[in-house]
C-alpha cells in the first residue's frame, strides 16, 4: 500500500494490558491509517475478536471486516463451536492469522481468504544486554543457577487452578523433572498472569522458582536476558510472541511445533515430548528469521492486506 490515501481502519480494543494491547498501540503509533470510530472507517480489523459479540459485528453493516484468529484449541472445538464459526463467517470478508499452523486449522471451515502474517516485533523493546551477571544480581538469581523461563498463562481463568492444557503446563512440569536430573541448580523464572497451576506443581516438587506477574516491558526484556533457556510446551498456540522476543534478545529457545515455531526456529529447536533431550537451540538462526518482522518492515504485509481487503480511501 502506498503512503498516500491509505484506507482508514477501525481497530477494536481489549484492555488486558498484554500483547494485543501492545501491538495495537504500536500500529497506532507508527501508522497514519487509524480511525477512532467504526462508522467513518473504510474497514474494521477485529484484532481482539473475543471482545466483540456476533450481535455487534452485525452492526458494522456494510463495513468490510478482517477477523483475527490466533489459534483454535481443537480439544474444545466441538459442533457448537463450529456452528458459531460458520455463523460468523457470513459477516467476515477475510481472516488474519499469525501462523501457518493456525491457517491450516481454519482453512477447511471457510472459503474466505486467510492471510497468515505474524505480528511485527519491536527491536527497541527486545534486545540482548551485556553483563548478565549484574542482571541476575538485580533479580536475586544465583550466578550458578540454570535458569529456564516461561512467560505466558498456564491456568484456566474459571477456577485459577486447573491447567490450561492448550498451553501445555503439564508438559512443562514434566520437563522440569527431567531437567532437574541434569541441573540440580534449576531455577524456573515465570511471568504473566494465571501461573497458579505451574507454581503449585513446582512447590510440590521442591523446584526453585521466581514469579513476576506482570513486569514492565523493560523488566521483561531483562528477565529474558537472565535465562539459560526458554521453553514453549504448548499443544496449540497462536504465535507465541515469546518466540520472536527470544530471537531478538538472543535467548536460547526450544519449542513444540506450534504457532510460528517452524517459521522462525531451526528444525532442530522444535521438539515433542519424546525427543526433548536431543533438541538443540540455534540463536543465530532464530535471529536471522526474525529480521523481516522487525518494525517498520513488519508492517508491510499488514498494509498489503488492508489494501487488498479495504481498498484505498479515495476509492470509496
Amino acid at each position: 500500500m502506498g503512503i498516500n490515501n491509505p484506507p482508514k481502519i477501525y481497530i477494536n480494543k481489549v484492555n488486558e494490558d498484554w500483547i494485543i494491547d501492545r501491538v495495537r498501540g504500536e500500529w497506532i503509533e507508527h501508522q497514519n491509517s487509524v480511525s477512532k470510530f467504526a462508522f467513518n472507517a473504510d474497514g474494521v480489523w477485529l484484532i481482539a475478536p473475543w471482545n466483540v459479540s456476533n450481535k455487534k459485528i452485525k452492526r458494522f453493516g456494510s463495513k468490510k471486516l478482517i477477523y483475527s484468529i490466533y489459534h483454535i484449541d481443537e480439544t474444545k472445538f466441538d459442533s457448537k463451536e463450529e456452528k458459531k464459526f460458520r455463523d460468523l463467517d457470513k459477516y467476515v470478508d477475510a481472516y488474519h492469522v499469525i501462523s501457518l499452523n493456525t491457517k491450516r486449522q481454519i482453512e477447511h471451515l471457510t472459503k474466505k481468504k486467510i492471510y497468515s502474517i505474524p505480528f511485527w516485533i519491536n527491536d527497541k523493546i527486545w534486545f540482548p544486554m551485556e553483563n548478565k551477571s549484574k542482571l541476575r544480581e538485580k533479580y536475586n538469581i544465583d550466578q550458578s543457577d540454570y535458569v529456564i523461563g516461561s512467560f505466558q498463562r498456564d491456568t484456566e481463568g474459571a477456577d485459577l487452578k486447573s491447567p490450561k492444557l492448550s498451553k501445555g503446563p503439564d508438559r512443562f512440569v514434566k520437563l522440569m523433572h527431567e531437567v532437574k536430573q541434569k541441573h540440580k541448580n534449576l531455577h524456573v523464572l515465570l511471568a504473566g498472569k494465571r501461573r497458579q497451576y505451574i507454581i503449585s506443581k513446582l512447590k510440590e516438587n521442591n523446584i526453585k522458582y521466581t514469579y513476576y506477574e506482570m513486569p514492565a516491558i523493560e523488566n521483561l526484556n531483562e528477565l529474558y536476558n537472565c535465562l539459560d533457556l526458554y521453553i514453549v510446551t504448548s499443544r496449540y498456540e497462536g504465535c507465541p510472541q515469546s518466540i520472536f522476543e527470544c530471537a531478538l534478545t538472543k535467548t536460547p529457545i526450544l519449542s513444540t511445533n506450534v504457532g510460528v515455531a517452524p517459521e522462525v526456529l531451526s528444525k532442530d529447536s522444535i521438539f515433542d515430548m519424546e525427543n526433548f533431550s536431543s533438541a538443540t537451540y540455534d540463536i543465530e538462526f532464530a535471529l536471522k528469521s526474525a529480521q523481516k518482522y522487525i518494525i517498520p518492515n513488519g508492517f508491510n504485509d499488514f498494509n498489503n492486506m488492508f489494501k487488498e481487503v479495504f481498498g484505498k480511501a479515495d476509492e470509496k
